[in-house]
């Protein structure tokens, strides 16, 4: 058995790449033409990347930072980060000489030119990240549809940019979608989520639910914490429903990776259902097999 490979010290791009094992869903699954696989982790890399600089999950030793051009004494700033690498975008998109700074932007910069992306859904999910920094709470449910737009919507639009595949219909349905998984991930992740002192969980609902933020942070969850995830959990697979005509409107290999983006809501879905809606302990997770009933289900054009 081949030991896996183990990214250089200092290989921020690697590092940043390498994580697309630990994804929800496959990222570029083998069964896709190279040329979307190599332009699907073009695109991977710029948004594992951002995020990380959000979360403050960039790997020790400031590699990043430097890249960016950020000093010393600010590489442990993500707003002064993520204006870097707003900057290192620009760089993508202004036609100039002056090739991006960090070696992902440059790795994107092809893919950007043969597939004729735009910069606004990369400076969505700049904008989400940054948010992310300055909005900590969420009033309503419709505050947080506003926060996916930026946050998960723009990925879907890629996926579609890329594949050639993208109509306004498409990119609608993209959207329901696309929100419906962040709801999901929210919800799987309530625990660590309050740990870097966010909560995606509507203050609203929270309020309606009987639900205060200490009871988010005992080690199970309580009758009124169960009731607000289930009821959560009803509204992502409303999304997903509404979404779900996008895999019947492509065909061949983009229909199976759309299909997996649908079926892996779902399996989630389930698992925190089968969880007793108790994502305290940490985030359920579908097993395989459930995964792939749930893909065939999404193709028969079912659930």
């Amino acid at each position: 058995m081949t030991a896996p490979a183990v990214p250089r010290v200092g290989d921020p791009e690697r590092g940043t790449l390498d994580k697309a094992a630990d994804e929800n869903f496959p990222v570029a699954p083998f069964f896709l033409p190279r040329a979307w696989r190599e332009d699907l982790m073009a695109v991977y890399g710029f948004a594992r990347l951002v995020d990380d600089i959000g979360d403050g999950d960039l790997a020790p030793g400031g590699a990043d930072a430097r890249l960016l051009g950020v000093s010393a004494t600010a590489a442990e700033d993500r707003l002064a980060l993520l204006d870097a690498f707003e900057a290192d975008l620009r760089r993508v998109f202004d036609g100039s000489d002056a090739p991006p700074r960090h070696p992902l932007l440059r790795r994107l910069q092809p893919t950007v030119r043969s597939r004729a992306l735009g910069p606004e859904p990369f400076l969505g999910l700049i904008a989400a990240n940054r948010q992310d920094q300055l909005v900590t709470r969420y009033e309503t449910y419709d505050d947080l549809l506003a926060y996916c737009e930026l946050s998960a919507n723009p990925v879907g639009r890629l996926v579609l940019a890329v594949t050639g595949a993208a109509t306004p219909e498409r990119i609608r349905r993209s959207d329901a979608i696309c929100t419906a998984l962040q709801i999901v991930e929210h919800l799987q992740d309530v625990t660590e989520d309050l740990g870097r002192d966010r909560v995606y969980l509507p203050a609203a609902d929270m309020k309606r639910f009987h639900v205060k933020e200490s009871d988010l942070a005992t080690g199970t969850a309580g009758a009124s914490v169960r009731a607000l995830i289930a009821y959560e959990a009803e509204r992502a697979g409303d999304l997903l429903n509404e979404g779900a005509p996008l895999v019947g409107s492509v065909h061949g290999r983009l229909r199976l990776l759309l299909a997996g983006f649908v079926a892996g809501g779902r399996a989630a879905i389930k698992a925190i259902a089968a969880a007793g809606y108790d994502v305290l302990p940490g985030p359920p997770k579908p097993g395989r097999l459930r995964l792939l009933r749930e893909v065939g289900v999404t193709l028969r054009g079912e659930g």
